[in-house]
């Protein structure tokens, strides 16, 4: 039997993570795998650095009107070269257009998803999609009535992260390796919020850390990995905060830091996953996988400033127990579901 064809649309950075053990796998398998992806952000450098080869198609808007006609082009784009490839099966986590592509072309697809507030994106996506890989803590209702198919979702014990585990190295010298003057005892690593993510309506050219940083940075060393050029000018004039240029092994560097503070999501959970004390100050509706980690004893969650810097200094000074966490094994969850998918 000849091997499978997979096509995976890589559309945001932390999905390079995500992908990788699962790309990895697939070709040790003899599977010929398909990535394309598109310009936002540091994807394509991740890539790179990950040693992912890919198709680079298509941009992200930022306004509606933009994300509306990328989407488009992209979609148009993708539906030329994915004709021409004829992929057996397609498998993304939250692309827009993957779904429309697969579906318009009768190419079985699998979806993973952990966000039950993108309602735009799963309206755009959830209908079309096949097989929907979902963590058991998101509510069923919430999904379909997004346009889901009942008989598609596919529920588990856990988040998306536990797939970033997989093939982890954990590097000691990350501080080092970066050549980072860190003059004080403890380190501190902080995310900004995804202010150009169509779900969250924010300014881009500020951030709630602001308050934050200036009450820490006196009392801890501060990392910041901003997302984009806006959140970096933000910062780069405070000489109390080192700012970290992407793509870089921020797995080993949360493993390194004392605290992570993140106005995000997937980093605030890898953190909860290494056993690094994290607060959410995430500034949108919280998410039932933030939920998870957070009624699991692995993640504060505020958004007043005040008392985030108050629950900083108490992690900072504490000796923090690191509760054990049982998960369902996502990575073959995911292998058997694109097996079944490609095969059927």
């Amino acid at each position: 039997m000849n091997g499978l064809k997979i096509w995976i649309d890589i559309v945001n950075s932390p999905h390079v993570r995500f992908f990788h053990s699962i790309i990895r796998y697939l070709e040790d398998q003899g599977e010929e795998v398909l990535v394309t992806t598109r310009r936002f952000g540091d994807v394509h450098r991740l890539l790179d650095l990950f040693g992912i080869e890919y198709n680079l198609v298509g941009w992200h808007g930022v306004s509606l009107e933009e994300k509306l006609i990328r989407s488009t082009q992209r979609a148009y784009e993708l539906s030329q070269i994915i004709s021409r490839e004829k992929p057996d099966v397609a498998v993304s986590k939250h692309s827009i257009e993957l779904p429309r592509v697969s579906y318009g072309l009768k190419i079985p697809s699998v979806y993973v998803l952990d966000n039950e507030h993108a309602i735009a994106a799963n309206k755009l996506t959830l209908s079309l999609c096949d097989r929907i890989i979902l963590p058991e803590v998101i509510d069923r209702e919430a999904v379909i009535r997004c346009g889901a198919d009942p008989d598609h979702l596919y529920p588990y014990n856990g988040t998306s992260e536990i797939t970033h585990l997989v093939d982890f190295q954990h590097n000691p010298n990350i501080f080092q390796d970066l050549k980072l003057d860190l003059e004080k005892e403890k380190t501190i690593l902080m995310r900004p919020e995804p202010a150009l993510a169509s779900y969250l309506e924010a300014d881009c050219r500020k951030t709630v850390l602001s308050p934050i940083v200036e009450a820490l940075e006196d009392q801890a060393n501060i990392l910041v990995i901003p997302r984009f050029r806006e959140q970096q000018k933000i910062f780069e004039n405070d000489e109390k905060i080192t700012l970290i240029k992407p793509p870089v092994d921020t797995f080993s560097l949360m493993k390194a830091c004392d605290l992570v503070i993140g106005a995000g999501g997937t980093m605030n959970r890898e953190a909860a996953l290494l056993g690094t004390p994290v607060i959410s100050c995430y500034p949108g509706d919280l998410l039932s996988v933030d939920s998870y980690y957070i009624e699991k004893g692995l993640m504060k969650r505020s958004t007043h400033p005040d008392e985030i810097v108050g629950l900083a200094r108490e992690l900072l000074q504490d000796n923090h127990h690191h509760p054990q966490l049982s998960t369902d094994d996502l990575f073959k969850i995911i292998i058997d579901s694109i097996y079944q998918a490609g095969e059927g």
